[in-house]
């Protein structure tokens, strides 16, 4: 039975399994075959892992899978899979908890999650606090969630989850999920979102500077802030306007400017003018 408060819907359509499977490149029935890499390379790590609905096509591939559940009676359910896949590990806990450092013993790491809606984007932070070990992230999700995620400027979704996801990824709508595939049906619709790691951050003047990469972030926000209003307002806080007005014309930009109108690499070089104007 599903616990409402845990935000759990659980994919009980085996079409739209596979389907998912496919996507993600662990069906036999994918391009090219499931994927068999050497296990000595990389695990999967699923979030939210259910009754197991997927957590047996990740671990049909043979590789390392750590399934994750709340749910401590799932969890244990979980675990009665491991006898026919002594690559997997079922293990009870809150994912905003898990340290994926310890999961991964020094392995790549894959990452799927059917996550509870609520709280998507604490999760997704989660999931970037580890970039440095991670190559993917394949997540279902609200689909007003996921529009955001990939969309682009000058658009209505393109907002700071955005930004930060296209950052750290290069994000795609893989599938659209009716409702119908899960049991309780959510009540909004649902999509299947790819994360490809790295981003737009591999191209960016940021190195592996930690502290940087965060300063960058908190000023993204700083520029979402106020949505409707331009950059020289949501910045007053960090600059003059003049400054901010003389920064966004040495990049060929507007004094009327908006955060939704430029491109991750345009805030990016916007933010380094800026901590550089003494």
């Amino acid at each position: 039975m599903a616990r409402q408060r845990l935000g759990q819907h659980f994919l009980t359509d085996p079409g739209w399994r596979e389907n998912i499977a496919r996507a993600i490149g662990i069906s036999p029935h994918s391009i090219g075959g499931s994927r068999h890499d050497s296990s000595d390379d990389f695990c999967w790590i699923e979030i939210g892992a259910g009754h197991g609905e997927m957590t047996q096509h990740l671990a049909a591939t043979g590789a390392p899978v750590h399934a994750v559940e709340l749910d401590k009676s799932l969890a244990t359910r979980l675990g009665s899979l491991t006898e026919r896949f002594p690559n997997l590990t079922a293990i009870n806990g809150d994912v905003l908890q898990t340290d994926l450092h310890t999961l991964a013993a020094g392995r790549r790491v894959r990452l799927y999650g059917n996550l509870p809606y609520y709280i998507t984007s604490p999760i997704l932070h989660h999931f970037i606090a580890f970039a440095s070990i991670v190559d993917e992230i394949h997540i279902v999700i609200q689909l007003e969630v996921a529009f955001r995620l990939i969309a682009r400027p000058e658009t209505r979704d393109y907002a700071y989850l955005s930004v930060l996801t296209q950052f750290f990824s290069k994000p795609n709508l893989a599938l659209k999920i009716p409702r119908g595939a899960f049991r309780p049906p959510p009540q909004v619709g649902s999509a299947l979102v790819s994360l490809r790691l790295p981003g737009e951050r591999a191209a960016l003047p940021f190195g592996n500077d930690a502290s940087a990469e965060s300063d960058f972030l908190d000023f993204v926000k700083l520029c979402f802030s106020q949505k409707r209003k331009t950059l020289l307002n949501n910045l007053r806080p960090l600059a003059s306007p003049g400054q901010v007005r003389q920064t966004l014309a040495s990049l060929d930009l507007r004094a009327d400017a908006r955060a939704e109108q430029l491109t991750v690499k345009q805030l990016a070089s916007l933010f380094s003018r800026l901590k550089a104007t003494p």
